[in-house]
């Protein structure tokens, strides 16, 4: 039985959710029932995911308009040329938070699988805290133990740092809740062979993929906020760090995750805390066979599983 799932995504600042949306878009056992864009100029956003979804022929898919932010540095502009939104042959919605909310009651306990800054989740259960009761909530936030990198104490989030407030009520509401924390994701790189497979593949989501690492790399130099990513990559033999791919893994499978269930608040600040005060996460804090989730991800990404 396949798993629905809603995503939510700050897509098109960081690559990692462009890498995150395809690898979601080849796992057979989650069923895409809509997606949404957040943060800065959700309508830019939403053209990205829908021209990934036009590639992979998934324009079954809707995609909701989510509430715009703060404005980022679009680093996706030259991959996307001139398609338009409007281009999409499928459906857009303007009211992403109330597509959320309708999304949740036609589906039976769908996922809400979270990959950016949690605002259109807040806005959703403002609108109607009975979401919480059917569905699951899954997010790309926090750190526990382990900061960027693997760095040996927790850090800041960016997500969480985004909209704190926002993070705070959707840890508190009441639904089934699970994190990934830097803890996990923060190291995920794909690398030599595994790189190559999806890097050399003639696959046209892979294609797709590959164009906007190279895109993201070149726009990337020029953005201070996440030009320090280029010190530690080398784009011939492998990606940034792919922290929203972990996110869709953890959604269908936690084969290769030590998984804890802790009491975890968000902070005033953006720290994610262990406080008695919390209610119970499922949170990824550890890797059991990081090498077995570098496999899958090639291997679907690279079409070798289509």
């Amino acid at each position: 039985m396949t798993i629905p799932v809603i995503l939510d995504t700050d897509i098109g600042f960081d690559v990692d959710d462009v890498w995150a949306l395809a690898f979601l878009l080849r796992c057979p056992e989650l069923d895409v029932r809509l997606i949404t864009t957040c943060t800065g100029d959700v309508a830019y956003r939403a053209a990205l995911v829908a021209k990934v979804l036009d590639v992979e022929g998934r324009t079954d898919i809707p995609i909701g308009l989510g509430v715009p932010g703060a404005e980022l540095p679009n680093t996706h502009e030259a991959w996307l040329e001139d398609f338009r939104l409007e281009d999409y042959a499928g459906v857009v919605l303007d009211d992403g938070v109330g597509a959320i909310c309708q999304a949740v009651a036609e589906n039976d306990t769908p996922t809400l699988i979270c990959i950016g800054p949690l605002t259109n989740i807040a806005a959703a259960l403002e609108r109607d805290p009975g979401i919480a009761d059917n569905a699951r909530f899954l997010g790309m936030h926090g750190s526990i133990r382990k900061g960027y990198l693997g760095a040996p104490q927790p850090m800041r989030e960016y997500n969480i740092v985004q909209d704190v407030s926002a993070c705070q009520t959707v840890l508190r509401a009441t639904w089934d809740k699970a994190l990934t924390p830097l803890d996990t994701c923060g190291i995920v790189r794909l690398q030599d062979a595994a790189f190559a497979r999806v890097r050399d593949s003639d696959d046209p989501l892979a294609k797709a993929v590959m164009e906007n690492h190279w895109h993201w790399y070149h726009a990337a130099a020029s953005v201070p906020m996440i030009a320090g990513a280029l010190r530690h990559m080398d784009p011939e033999v492998g990606t940034s760090v792919l922290y929203d791919c972990v996110t869709i893994y953890q959604a269908f499978c936690q084969d290769a995750l030590e998984i804890e269930t802790l009491p975890v608040v968000v902070s005033d600040e953006g720290h994610t805390v262990i406080d008695p005060a919390g209610g119970a996460v499922e949170c990824a804090t550890a890797w059991k066979d990081i090498e077995s989730f570098y496999d899958l991800l090639a291997t679907r990404l690279s079409g070798a599983a289509v």
